[in-house]
């Protein structure tokens, strides 16, 4: 009620392996039991990122996480289960979103080259304790093609369900590029 009353218009759960380990039907659970209790439209990071891959075009992705393998896995799952043909996945074996909040640019550069697949048309970042905005132009210089992250799509996510738009090419290809227009 009281994000209602501040104005605000979709809410998203910034959350991604507490989603996306639950699975495609676990996860859209709990973004019901958002939506109903917030009294309008929500989603998550996990779903953000199945809805930023297609919004660019992106097909076949590769995955950089830096999570565990076997959890990189599960993300992996869940973007197949929303139609996401994953090409590579690469875990850094991490825990604690705290160790993850130590990393800089080298150790998110290292990771994406290392996930990385010559047939893959975005690579994607899937931690919210990652930081990893001031580096999206540099990433996707870097790589030749879109590199979507865990907050940079959360964000993306809010303005869609809410029907608005930003260039913000700071914020990569997702913010600068045409919808895909399915016909």
């Amino acid at each position: 009620e009281e994000l209602r009353m501040s104005g605000a218009e979709s809410v998203v759960w910034a959350c991604t392996s507490g989603s996306f380990v639950h699975g495609w039907e676990g996860a859209q659970e709990q973004v019901r039991t958002l939506a109903v209790t917030a009294g309008m439209p929500a989603s998550s990071t996990s779903f953000a990122f199945v809805h930023a891959a297609k919004e660019i075009g992106a097909a076949r992705v590769a995955v950089a996480a830096t999570y565990p393998d076997d959890v990189a896995g599960l993300f992996a799952d869940f973007l197949r289960a929303g139609g996401v043909d994953v090409r590579q996945v690469r875990g850094a074996g991490i825990v604690t979103a705290a160790e993850v909040g130590t990393w800089g640019e080298e150790e998110v550069f290292a990771l994406a080259r290392e996930a990385d697949s010559h047939d893959a048309e975005a690579v994607l970042l899937p931690d919210t304790a990652l930081h990893t905005a001031t580096h999206i132009q540099a990433l996707e210089k870097e790589l030749g093609k879109p590199v979507l992250t865990a907050n940079q799509v959360t964000v993306w996510e809010a303005l869609r369900l809410t029907d608005r738009r930003v260039n913000a090419p700071a914020m990569g290809a997702l913010f600068t590029r045409e919808p895909i227009v399915q016909v």
